[in-house]
Protein backbone atom coordinates (compact mmCIF):
# COMPACT_ATOMS: atom_id res chain seq x y z
CA UNK A 1 0.00 0.00 0.00
CA UNK A 2 1.25 3.46 -0.84
CA UNK A 3 1.18 6.46 1.44
CA UNK A 4 -1.39 8.79 -0.05
CA UNK A 5 -1.53 11.74 2.32
CA UNK A 6 1.51 14.00 2.39
CA UNK A 7 0.30 17.15 4.11
CA UNK A 8 1.48 20.52 2.89
CA UNK A 9 0.45 23.68 4.70
CA UNK A 10 0.47 25.87 1.60
CA UNK A 11 -1.63 23.49 -0.50
CA UNK A 12 -4.12 23.09 2.36
CA UNK A 13 -4.52 26.83 2.76
CA UNK A 14 -4.80 27.38 -1.00
CA UNK A 15 -7.65 24.88 -1.33
CA UNK A 16 -9.54 25.20 1.95
CA UNK A 17 -8.34 28.53 3.32
CA UNK A 18 -10.38 31.50 4.44
CA UNK A 19 -9.68 33.60 1.35
CA UNK A 20 -10.70 30.79 -1.00
CA UNK A 21 -13.93 30.26 0.93
CA UNK A 22 -14.69 33.96 0.85
CA UNK A 23 -14.41 34.15 -2.94
CA UNK A 24 -17.51 32.14 -3.81
CA UNK A 25 -21.14 32.34 -2.81
CA UNK A 26 -21.11 28.77 -1.55
CA UNK A 27 -17.92 29.38 0.38
CA UNK A 28 -19.43 32.41 2.08
CA UNK A 29 -22.37 30.23 3.04
CA UNK A 30 -19.99 27.65 4.55
CA UNK A 31 -18.29 30.34 6.65
CA UNK A 32 -21.63 31.74 7.73
CA UNK A 33 -22.96 28.37 8.87
CA UNK A 34 -19.73 27.57 10.69
CA UNK A 35 -19.91 30.91 12.49
CA UNK A 36 -23.53 30.22 13.42
CA UNK A 37 -22.60 26.85 14.83
CA UNK A 38 -19.92 28.57 16.88
CA UNK A 39 -16.91 26.80 15.45
CA UNK A 40 -13.60 27.59 17.09
CA UNK A 41 -11.92 27.47 13.67
CA UNK A 42 -13.95 28.86 10.77
CA UNK A 43 -11.43 27.69 8.20
CA UNK A 44 -7.84 26.52 7.85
Amino acid sequence: MSITYQPKKRKRAKTHGFLVRNKTKGGKRVLKSRRQKGRKKISV
